[in-house]
């Protein structure tokens, strides 16, 4: 087997130890010898400084100097584990040292014995000491310095020093990883090739060159979405799509006749869209804006727009409820306008308001003689077949690849890819988007429309419990309904927060008795969220204690207050979502964020959001102070997660990827680089570029 083949041999041929760890191991995705090598630390201790026993602070990641004093065996009285304890003296103090189930140590170490000691101090609520730390004997002429040492992320089981091991037994093959820049590439943004990089992102020698492998690390990780997003760019201006002629004024008509005035930032991006959907190429758009701006309505003007030219226009959502308002709100914006709509979902199949058979659904589809059909993502894997298909738009799933674009294709007549448009609630910061959708053109909602009340947000403590609970009921009495969210579906001790079960119940029987409430997460069948959504809609339901299903896309007008327990666990804008689902009736509404969190930085974090309204601005603070997962959260992370060093915050780096990717797509040849297409193609979020 040659090198590079080894890559992909199992843990375990690292010798007993991995063995041992495969099945920990494989908790953290770490399977073979190659996700042992990609798998970094998420920060370095830096032992370089040499500190006096009388300088040690609780918390401090330090090195001692001592001799030992004291070291003896004892077993604990809890769990009779054993416990190794020393006392190490300098000429400024003593420290205590503990080892757990380490007995050998004892004889390893004599009394008298000079060592070096490194590790955490904590403190045992009297005393300083080290808990397990590295060490060894030490001779001033020999010794060699310690500097910076990796701290991975565990799991229970396995700890750093295990881990780091195996990760210095795993480098050797890292020979077998093929370099994949091309050298002029790497001359120009000075980088150093990838086998140093990967050694010093695991044992540094120096900042100096710790740095280095940093830069060129997360170069790789943006280059490589930057020359994926560039391909289908380009892929996608080899596609043909049908130039659809604007209906100048049948669309004034319909915008004139509206209750309301157009934002500002929705004509810009309607326009935006109308211009790209008269071109011949297809349309890969993003239409972005904060909840409740007004984005769907946007994209069903440009809906309108195809049907006036007697084209077909697809609208989907990511779930039944949202896609069943969706042609609700169609409907009634286009009551006067002799369009034919139809909703395909998994259990409603409607043709202008009316049921009809799912076959006969289809057969009105594949005429042509359903302008707008509006469903799920199902629809694409449905026997679903247009007869004239030229504008797709996508609800909240802007990773619509190119498998699922030849899919529709291959549902519609004709050689012409349709245009494709999507949209999300999530605002994305400017180097996020830069770096994630490089291929889409952007445009942004960013106003408000006319009249709506701000949501007024409290950040809650356990002292102001009593008073919201008797707020919400005076709400509710007021014929109010409300939503109440939290982080877990069951308990867990572990995490110390509170579950929708545990909520349920509390509120059920202890707090609201006289009020039904209701329960939904994710574990229950789809049918069932449907009836539960159901029931809160007709206010048959007062209170509905869900998880985070509720965050995208469900309409209820009449819930004026929004409560979400364990506020701090969650990410800024993902708070801001689950916030925009009130407030959308004409009462004032409330967003009370109930938190046990006692640590400056959680409070800090959500007084910002009682403060602040606007989404970009809270997308902006929470990737800086909590990194890109907190602003898509876990359920939409999608290609952040493949950014495993760099910072999608840092945009002069995510341009010098970009201008890079673009200068080497647009001048050379893909198969000439054969290491770098596999990267590319191997990525995981693509099933193919052509």
């Amino acid at each position: 087997m040659t090198m590079s083949g080894e890559l992909d041999a199992k843990v375990g041929k690292l010798g007993p130890i991995a063995k041992k760890l495969a099945n920990k191991l494989k908790k953290l995705g770490i399977e073979t010898i190659r996700d042992l090598i990609f798998y970094y630390p998420f920060r370095y201790d830096d032992y370089s400084r040499l500190y006096k026993i009388s300088e040690l602070t609780d918390g401090a990641a330090a090195t001692i100097v001592g001799q030992v004093e004291l070291l003896a065996n004892r077993r604990t009285s809890r769990f009779r584990k054993f416990m190794t304890e020393a006392i190490i003296t300098d000429d400024t103090g003593a420290v205590k040292i503990i080892w757990f189930n380490q007995p050998w140590i004892s004889k390893s170490l004599p009394a008298g014995e000079t060592v070096r000691v490194y590790g955490k101090v904590s403190s045992d609520g009297f005393n300083l000491l080290f808990n397990s730390p590295a060490y060894e004997r030490y001779n001033k002429s020999e010794a060699k310095p310690i500097g910076l040492l990796p701290v991975y992320p565990l799991t229970a089981g396995l700890t750093n020093k295990q881990l780091s091991f195996l990760i210095k037994s795993a480098l050797p093959y890292a020979r077998g990883i093929e370099e994949f820049l091309p050298e002029k590439i790497k001359k120009r943004e000075k980088l150093i090739d990838l086998i140093s990089a990967i050694a010093e992102i695991h044992f540094p020698t120096s900042a100096e060159n710790l740095k280095a492998a940093k830069y060129r690390l997360a170069f790789d990780e943006l280059f490589l979405l930057q020359a994926w997003s560039q391909l289908l760019r380009m892929n996608l201006r080899r596609q043909k799509a049908e130039a659809l002629e604007f209906k100048e004024q049948e669309i004034q008509e319909l915008v004139a006749g509206l209750p309301f005035k157009l934002t500002n930032d929705q004509k810009k991006s309607a326009w935006e869209i109308i211009r790209d959907l008269k071109k011949d190429a297809p349309m890969n758009r993003l239409l972005e804006g904060d909840v409740g701006s007004g984005k769907t309505l946007v994209a069903m003007i440009a809906m309108y727009n195809a049907a006036l030219g007697g084209r077909q226009s697809v609208l989907m959502a990511p779930t039944e409820i949202l896609a069943s308002q969706h042609y609700q709100s169609a409907q009634k914006l286009f009551k006067d306008k002799n369009l034919s709509m139809g909703l395909l979902t998994r259990t409603q199949k409607l043709f202008n308001g009316k049921e009809v058979g799912k076959k006969e659904l289809l057969g009105l589809i594949a005429e042509g003689k359903i302008d707008l059909v509006i469903g799920t993502h199902a629809i694409i894997q449905e026997g679903v077949k247009f007869s004239k298909l030229a504008l797709v738009v996508i609800d909240e799933q802007h990773r619509f690849g190119v498998k699922q674009r030849q899919e529709l294709k291959a549902k519609s007549q004709g050689d012409a890819l349709p245009h494709f448009l999507s949209l999300t609630a999530t605002p994305i910061p400017r180097s996020l988007a830069l770096a994630l959708y490089g291929d889409l053109d952007i445009s942004l909602i960013r106003e408000m429309p006319v009249g709506r009340k701000p949501i007024i947000t409290k950040a809650i403590s356990a002292l102001g419990r009593p008073q919201a609970y008797e707020f919400i009921r005076q709400q509710i009495n007021s014929c109010r309904q409300v939503f109440v969210i939290c982080p877990l579906i069951d308990p867990s001790d572990k995490l110390g927060v509170r579950s929708v079960s545990e909520e349920h119940q509390k509120l059920n029987e202890e707090i609201y008795p006289d009020f039904p409430v209701g329960l939904m997460h994710g574990k229950l069948k789809a049918e069932e969220k449907e009836v539960i959504m159901e029931k809160f809609k007709n206010n048959d339901i007062k209170i509905l204690v869900s998880t985070s299903v509720v965050e995208v896309g469900v309409d209820i007008p009449n819930a004026t207050v929004m409560m979400i327990e364990g506020a701090e666990r969650f990410g800024l804008s993902q708070l801001h979502q689950f916030r925009g689902r009130v407030g959308r009736g004409e009462s004032q509404s409330y967003c009370l964020l109930f938190s046990d969190a006692t640590d400056e930085k959680s409070r800090s974090r959500l007084q910002y959001l009682a403060e602040c309204s606007d989404g970009f601005a809270l997308a902006e603070f929470d990737m800086k102070m909590r990194g890109s997962g907190a602003v898509f959260g876990e359920r939409q992370s999608g290609l952040a997660d493949n950014l495993k060093i760099a910072d999608p915050g840092d945009l002069a780096l995510a341009q010098k990827a970009r201008d890079a990717a673009r200068d080497f797509i647009s001048h050379f040849d893909l198969k000439d680089f054969p290491a770098l297409q596999k990267k590319i193609e191997n990525l995981g979020f693509t099933s193919h570029l052509e």
